[in-house]
């Protein structure tokens, strides 16, 4: 698959299911990927406890710069858990830092419903319509493989309207 212009999957992921999408993305697109890293410590049942709480407040943490300017790339697909049926925190504020940088973009989540607000709050932060949203859910679509077909989908989707 196809699409011109240079491509940034940019994600957040406490457990790994939002890095599996995203590392999905990078394989069939031949992009470039930025991983965002919390300065926070998410891990364990106090992580879980302060992420949802976090995300339920909309709060913004502090994150490690980036590597990857994203004023550089043509697309940026960016990705995230759902946290308390919120965006994650590093992931709202990589948007809130970084959306002016964006040119064209594309927004995934991955959660555990599909009764969230995730992308909604994604394109609202973005300020811009996305090209391509994609709502994933974890036990029934990530977890027994159903996912691969939406995933293509969602490309196809950026890609009509990209390139």
């Amino acid at each position: 698959m196809e699409v011109s212009g240079k491509i940034l999957v940019v994600y957040y992921s406490r457990t790994g299911t939002t890095a599996k999408i995203a590392k999905e993305m990078v394989g069939r697109l031949g992009a470039d990927m930025e991983e965002i890293i919390d300065k926070k410590n998410r891990k364990g049942i106090i992580g879980w406890l302060s992420a949802g709480r976090d995300a339920g407040a909309r709060r913004l943490t502090e994150i490690k710069e980036p590597l990857s300017e994203p004023s550089l790339y043509d697309l940026v697909v960016i990705g995230t858990p759902v946290w308390n049926n919120n965006i994650s925190t590093p992931i709202r504020t990589y948007i809130t830092q970084y959306r002016d940088h964006l040119h064209d973009v594309a927004i995934f989540c991955t959660g555990s419903t599909e009764d969230n607000k995730a992308l909604g709050e994604m394109e609202a932060l973005l300020r811009k319509k996305p090209l391509a949203k994609l709502k994933l859910r974890r036990k029934q679509q990530i977890e027994t493989g159903e996912y691969a077909k939406k995933v293509e989908q969602f490309i196809e989707q950026f890609q009509a309207k990209h390139g």
